[in-house]
C-alpha cells in the first residue's frame, strides 16, 4: 500500500521520449516546423515545387514501363544487390547510364543519398582528406561525416581555396567534393577549375550531378560531360534518378575498377535492398526518352532563364540559373513561409527554402522550371509570385 501511494504522489510520470516536447516547443517557438502535406494523384495545382525538370514522370511511355515490370519482376527487388537485388534490368540501367554519360561503369542505388554516402564513405578513409564546398547537399555533409576522414569544409566555388588545401597537406590521399549544380542558387560549380586543381595535387574529384544531369550537357548528358571531364580516371559521379529521369533511385558512375571497390566496400550498397525493378525499369524508359529527344535539356534551361528574366524585369531578387533552379529571394523566414502559401492558395506550388536550411541565411521561393512547361504556364507561374510577393502586400 505504500508504494502505491508513494506512486499517486510522486508527480507526472516521466518517459523516455519527454524531451521530443521540449525540442518541439523549440521549433515552433523558431518558426521552424516541417509539415508532411500529402498530395493527391491529380492536383489543379500547377508544379513548380518538384524535381521533375524533364517532366517525364508521368509519360505514358515511363509509367508503362515502370507497370510491365512490376507486373514481372514483383513489387521489390526481395534482397540487397548482391543477393537477390539484381536483375537483368539493374545492369541494362547500369550499362546504359555509363555509356549516355561518357563513363566506363556504374552501378545503381536505391537513393542519391546513398549513392552519395556510399561513394565517400569507400573513397575516403580515416587517413584521407576530404575537401568539401560550404554549399554542399546534406548528403555530402553526412557521407564526410560517416567516410571518418579529415574533412575540410572550403568556402563555395573557390578553386582557389580547394588548391591551398590540397597544397597544405601534401602526399596525402584526398578527394574533393562538390555539387555541379546548386539546389539552393542553381549555379554551376567550377568544375574545370576544381578538375585542375585536383590534377595539380593528385586528388580525386567526386561530383554529385543530380541538378546537372538531364539538363546540362549535350543533350543531358551531365555538367561532367559539358565540362569535358566525363569519363577521366580520376573523376568520378553521383547522379539521382529521381529528378530529370522522372523514377526514383541514385547512381555511381567512374572508372571500372572504381565501381568495383564500391560494390567490395560500400556499406549503402552491400547492406541495403536494392532499388525496386519498376523504378529501374522506369528510368531506363525515361533514359531512352532523352536520347529521342535531345532538345529537352535545352528547353528546361530556357525555360529557368525565362523565369529568371520576368521575375527581374519585375523587380525581384533572383539569381541567374545555370541549370534548372530559379531561387528569388525573400526578406525574412516568415515572409518566404508567408510567400509559398500565398502562392499555393491560388494555384502555385513552390519550393520554400530558409535557416537552418541554408547556410547564408537568406530565405528563398525555389522555382523549378520544367520542360513541358507551356509558355502560358509559365506567365501564369510568375503572375502568381509577383501578385503575391511581400512587397506588394
Amino acid at each position: 500500500m505504500p508504494q502505491a501511494e508513494d506512486a499517486r504522489t510522486a508527480g507526472p510520470r516521466r518517459t523516455a521520449f519527454d524531451w521530443t516536447d521540449a525540442e518541439a516547443r523549440r521549433r515552433a517557438d523558431a518558426g521552424l516546423v516541417r509539415t508532411l502535406r500529402p498530395r493527391a494523384a491529380d492536383s489543379d495545382l500547377l508544379d513548380l515545387a518538384g524535381n521533375d525538370y524533364l517532366g517525364l514522370t508521368r509519360r505514358p511511355e515511363v509509367t508503362g514501363a515502370a507497370a510491365e515490370a512490376a507486373r514481372r519482376w514483383g513489387a521489390g527487388a526481395t534482397g540487397s544487390r548482391l543477393v537477390t537485388g539484381t536483375t537483368r534490368l539493374h545492369t541494362r540501367l547500369e550499362r546504359d547510364l555509363a555509356a549516355f554519360c561518357g563513363f566506363e561503369a556504374a552501378l545503381v542505388f536505391s537513393s542519391g543519398y546513398t549513392a552519395n554516402l556510399a561513394a565517400l564513405t569507400a573513397l575516403g578513409g580515416r587517413d584521407s582528406l576530404i575537401v568539401s564546398d560550404a554549399a554542399n547537399h546534406a548528403s555530402i555533409v553526412d557521407g564526410c561525416r560517416l567516410a571518418r576522414a579529415e574533412t575540410s569544409v572550403v568556402p563555395h566555388a573557390d578553386p582557389e581555396a580547394v588548391r591551398k588545401t590540397l597544397g597544405a597537406h601534401p602526399g596525402r590521399r584526398a578527394l574533393v567534393v562538390s555539387d555541379s549544380v546548386f539546389s539552393v542558387d542553381g549555379d554551376k560549380a567550377p568544375l574545370a577549375e576544381l578538375a585542375e586543381a585536383c590534377r595539380a595535387h593528385g586528388a580525386g574529384l567526386l561530383v554529385d550531378d543530380a541538378h546537372g544531369f538531364g539538363v546540362l550537357g549535350e543533350g543531358g548528358r551531365g555538367a561532367l560531360h559539358e565540362a569535358g571531364l566525363a569519363g577521366d580516371e580520376d573523376v568520378v559521379a553521383t547522379l539521382t534518378l529521381s529528378k530529370s529521369l522522372g523514377s526514383q533511385g541514385g547512381a555511381v558512375l567512374g572508372p571500372a575498377r572504381v565501381i568495383e571497390h564500391l560494390v567490395n566496400a560500400a556499406r549503402t550498397f552491400i547492406f541495403d535492398t536494392g532499388l525496386a525493378p519498376a523504378a529501374v525499369a522506369g528510368a531506363l524508359a525515361s533514359l531512352r526518352l532523352i536520347r529521342a529527344e535531345p532538345g529537352l535539356a535545352e528547353r528546361a534551361r530556357t525555360v529557368a532563364a525565362t523565369l529568371h528574366r520576368l521575375l527581374t524585369e519585375a523587380g525581384l531578387t533572383a539569381a541567374r540559373p545555370d541549370a534548372a533552379v530559379v531561387s528569388v529571394r525573400a526578406p525574412s523566414p516568415e515572409a518566404a513561409l508567408g510567400w509559398a502559401a500565398d502562392c499555393r492558395e491560388q494555384g502555385l506550388s513552390v519550393g520554400c527554402f530558409r535557416p537552418p536550411s541554408v547556410p547564408d541565411g537568406i530565405s528563398r521561393l525555389r522555382l523549378t522550371a520544367r520542360a513541358d512547361l507551356t509558355d502560358a504556364q509559365i506567365d501564369a507561374a510568375v503572375a502568381t509570385v509577383l501578385r503575391t510577393a511581400p512587397s506588394a502586400g
